[in-house]
C-alpha cells in the first residue's frame, strides 16, 4: 500500500535551518507530482511547495518564496524540503502528498517548531 514517511522535523531556532524528508513506498514514485503542505494550530492546512514528477517546474506559496526549496530524488523514491531563513510563523505540522487519484495520499507529519 502508499506510505509516506516525514523526517527531519525538530526544534531550531528563528533564521535557521531543516530539512525535511518524506520516503515513498506502494506505488511508482517517478510517476506523480508531490507536494509539502503545512497546518499550524487553529489554521487550515496550506500548500507550501510542489514539484512535478522529473522536477523541472516547482511552485511555492508567497509566504515561503525564496527561503524554501522542494527537490526529490526519484532514485531513492524522496522528496525533500530545504527551509532556510525560518521564522516563527513557519512553525506547523508538515505534511507531504502524493498526487495519486482525485484525494491524493498523505504522509503522518513531522512537527516543525520554530522558537528562541
Amino acid at each position: 500500500q502508499v506510505q509516506l514517511v516525514e523526517s527531519g522535523g525538530g526544534l531550531v531556532q528563528p533564521g535557521g535551518s531543516l530539512r525535511l524528508s518524506c520516503a515513498a513506498s506502494g506505488f511508482t514514485f517517478r510517476r506523480y507530482a508531490m507536494s509539502w503542505f503545512r497546518q499550524a494550530p487553529g489554521k487550515a492546512r496550506e500548500l507550501v511547495a510542489a514539484i512535478t514528477t522529473v522536477g523541472d517546474s516547482t511552485n511555492y506559496a508567497d509566504s515561503v518564496k525564496g527561503r524554501f526549496t522542494i527537490s526529490r530524488d526519484n532514485a531513492k523514491n524522496t522528496v525533500y524540503l530545504q527551509m532556510n531563513s525560518l521564522k516563527v510563523e513557519d512553525t506547523a505540522v508538515y505534511y507531504c502528498r502524493a498526487a495519486i487519484g482525485a484525494a491524493g495520499y498523505w504522509g503522518q507529519g513531522t512537527q516543525v517548531t520554530v522558537s528562541s
